[in-house]
């Protein structure tokens, strides 16, 4: 009996302690996150109208070139800037066999008129045989704006006075595709000085003007279609085309075949002119099956031919699209074609994503949209039903996580200590359940929250805080040292509180969930990915019931077994092995210390690791001295302990200090280890992956973190299998490891375009061919077909 009731009060202590280092773990990475955190206001401390909108796959802000002001005959342009993800582009004017162009609704006060877009030269972009055009990276849309005569009382005639601000709203709407395709919008709004330079964005106008077609003109130049080809004749191009193979883009959709290749669907050649410098460029391209009648003239745009459609040039990362714009007279025309009447799936295909791009216009100016959702469409209900399916199977799978194991000593003494009470154990199961499950719902909240406020955040978000890790080091030691004898609650507290009996065991066991939670948090197991990856794109409600179903997989095994009886009955009875299952359990506690000290020194280095590891040697210390303090009442003896005591408390307020200090500092760029750099990783940045896949190379990205056990084992496993290293280097493949330990934006953006909201994820980029992205646990010969089907080089 004496054993059963120290193993009570351990157990209750175990799960008092939990629940306040769980609130110190919270507000500790509170602290740490604020400094991630910023939020726009104006002069008043009110919430400022902002001209960006962030989306999960563009970044768009509404942009200003006004250098001398708002008067008449100045230039004064507006302009959408649009950041696209990797591997996600918008449209130009004839988005080509699909699409859909940007475009932009003003309201401007009297005395402005926008133009329409003076839209860049548009790069190719190619699907199977189809072809569109449009924009990757970023680019600028700029907009002429005509300022009225007396233009310079615009302010005045607003009732705003001299050198005031005026109004500028924009609405937009854009389609943003990569293999799939989503309407996006959103409301733009900013002031504009009536006097005085605006000019931030000067260099990006410059470069869009670069990017605009060059007007040339048409003497000489024809358009005769012969049947359903036209013959082009161009005269009259500047010395940079000539000799080269062309690119050609009609402005006016339903006209050409957009998808023919060079050499066999078309044909091009050089002629020479009247001018032996000046040659003429003659092509036979088919039209489109589609096509619309042809009118007085036709206005073509045309580039130098990029080597991937069988030319000679080969633009560089960043290099800028240059063009020449032409309106060619059609001296033979052509019928238009016969049009099919859209059916009725089609009809309703669009309906649905009409009714995505509506839902966008609710969302308040500067805020993020929601896109890629419609609670109008069936499948859009069947694929989140498929979501929450794929969650509960996630959340069983996480009992069985490294991450998850050392709180099995925590579940199994709150099962076997209410020994034959069958009602005290299936309340104490569902407390736990219930712990489990909000705790998710909780996290699932802040994160969504913390995202629509504007912070890039990703599932395992709070392990990206040092003072998260330091704490939770200090929560696993402590519970170590209990579970190995080194100290009692009963003899380091006041007896008061050493000898209380837990009011509520069934508030104990819903900590021992919240905290089950806190562990299982960086892990990211089979079938959460595509889950989790989901909650990006859905509604907030949506979103939460894909981490309610998380939760309610996680607790689901646990409450399962002890509601029925004859799978409890399997567990051994209460008796003498309890003490050395304590004993025991207290190993695994230390060995997540261990880890945990590993992944604070990717994140604050080795000499702030090093500071933290005093502190709990310091504590550990003061706290078996507090349980060893004299008992008697001669005051040399307890002056004696008093001073002893000191020491410990000096060397953790210390380390505190460093610790403290090394956290402030800016994180260090993570460096890969010797043993990767020779195995042919690299650092992955954005940059890199692109100027990879410019060069036609294949780009395996790993996405990792010091804190993700999955990710160490796959990379002790998979990735470091000498066969897998063997057909990467022979398919010539770029592998490129993205660090994602502390907080990186471009990292959460990578992730976000990918579809997933954490680590691990693996990503297999082959230039033409849709991303792969592979399952949380790498399957070795998965990853070899993948990478055995691709051509050696």
């Amino acid at each position: 009996m004496a054993r059963r009731a120290c193993m009570g009060r351990l157990s209750t202590w175990l799960q008092r302690q939990a629940a306040l280092l769980c609130a110190v773990l919270l507000a500790a990475w509170a602290c740490g996150a604020a400094a991630q955190i910023r939020f726009s206001t104006d002069a008043s401390g009110a919430p400022a109208a902002s001209a960006q909108v962030q989306t999960p796959h563009v970044r768009a802000e509404l942009v200003v070139h006004a250098p001398e002001g708002l008067q008449p005959g100045e230039p004064v342009w507006l302009g959408l800037l649009i950041e696209h993800a990797p591997g996600w582009h918008t449209y130009w004017k004839n988005p080509g066999d699909s699409g859909m162009a940007t475009e932009l609704q003003w309201q401007l006060p009297p005395g402005l008129e926008a133009g329409a877009i003076d839209w860049p030269t548009p790069r190719k972009l190619r699907i199977g045989t189809l072809a569109n055009y449009g924009y990757e990276g970023t680019v600028l849309l700029p907009v002429p704006v005509t300022v009225a005569p007396g233009g310079v009382q615009v302010g005045e005639a607003l009732g705003l006075g001299r050198g005031a601000a005026v109004p500028i709203t924009l609405h937009a709407s854009w389609l943003v595709c990569k293999l799939e395709c989503i309407p996006e919008q959103g409301s733009f709004h900013i002031q504009v000085p009536v006097q005085g330079t605006t000019g931030l964005h000067a260099a990006g106008f410059q470069q869009a003007w670069q990017q605009r077609p060059e007007a040339l003109a048409a003497e000489g130049s024809s358009a005769a279609a012969e049947g359903d080809r036209l013959r082009l004749r161009i005269a009259g191009l500047p010395a940079a085309l000539q000799g080269h193979k062309l690119e050609l883009f009609a402005e006016t959709p339903f006209t050409l075949a957009h998808g023919a290749r060079d050499g066999q669907e078309w044909q091009q050649h050089w002629e020479e002119g009247a001018d032996a410098a000046a040659g003429v460029w003659i092509a036979e391209v088919p039209l489109a099956p589609d096509r619309e009648a042809s009118g007085a003239s036709l206005p073509l745009v045309l580039t130098r031919m990029t080597a991937e459609e069988g030319g000679d040039w080969h633009p560089a990362g960043g290099e800028l699209t240059q063009g020449w714009r032409v309106q060619v007279p059609v001296t033979a025309g052509w019928q238009g074609a016969a049009r099919a009447q859209p059916s009725a799936a089609l009809l309703q295909a669009l309906a649905d994503n009409q009714a995505r791009a509506d839902a966008g216009a609710a969302v308040a100016t500067g805020t993020p949209v929601t896109v890629g959702w419609s609670t109008a469409s069936a499948g859009s209900t069947v694929q989140w039903a498929w979501m929450l399916v794929l969650a509960l199977l996630g959340g069983a799978a996480l009992n069985l996580m490294p991450c998850v194991f050392p709180v099995l000593a925590i579940k199994a003494l709150s099962i076997v200590r209410h020994g034959g009470d069958r009602r005290l154990q299936r309340r104490s199961a569902l407390a736990y359940g219930a712990g489990v499950v909000v705790s998710f719902a909780l996290l699932g909240a802040l994160m969504l929250a913390l995202r629509l406020a504007g912070t890039q955040l990703g599932w395992g978000f709070q392990l990206q805080s040092p003072w998260f890790v330091a704490g939770m080091a200090l929560l696993f030691t402590l519970m170590g040292l209990a579970l190995a004898g080194v100290f009692e609650l009963r003899v380091w507290l006041p007896s008061a509180l050493g000898d209380a009996r837990p009011r509520s065991p069934l508030v104990h066991a819903a900590l021992s969930g919240v905290l089950a939670v806190l562990i299982a948090s960086p892990c990211t197991g089979p079938f959460m990915g595509a889950a989790l990856g989901a909650t990006l794109g859905l509604p907030a409600w949506a979103a939460l019931g894909i981490f309610l179903a998380l939760g309610l997989g996680m607790a689901l095994p646990f409450v399962a077994l002890v509601w029925f009886p004859d799978w409890l009955a399997r567990l051994p009875r209460p008796g003498a092995w309890m003490e050395g299952f304590q004993r025991a359990m207290a190993f695994p506690m230390f060995a997540t210390v261990a880890w945990l000290l590993w992944v604070l020194a990717q994140q604050v280095g080795i000499d702030g690791m090093a500071a933290w590891l005093f502190v709990l040697w310091a504590l550990s210390f003061a706290l078996w001295l507090w349980g060893h303090r004299p008992r008697s009442a001669a005051l040399v003896l307890k002056g004696a302990w008093a001073l002893v005591l000191l020491a410990p408390l000096a060397v953790l307020a210390l380390g505190a200090l460093r610790f403290a200090a090394a956290t402030a500092a800016p994180p260090a760029a993570p460096q890969l280890s010797q043993a990767e750099t020779g195995a042919g990783w690299q650092e992955w940045s954005p940059e890199v992956q692109q100027q990879a896949l410019d060069q036609g190379l294949p780009v395996f990205v790993d996405f990792t973190a010091s804190w993700c056990i999955t990710c160490q084992y796959n990379k002790a496993t998979t990735l470091a299998d000498e066969g897998v290293l063997a057909d990467f280097a022979a398919a010539g493949v770029r592998l490129l490891r993205a660090d994602w330990t502390r907080q990186n934006p471009a990292i959460t953006e990578a992730l976000r375009a990918l579809g997933r909201s954490g680590v691990p994820t693996y990503a297999l980029h082959v230039p033409g061919r849709p991303v792969v992205v592979m399952a949380e646990l790498l399957d070795r010969a998965e990853l070899r077909t993948q990478l055995q089907a691709l051509p050696p080089r």
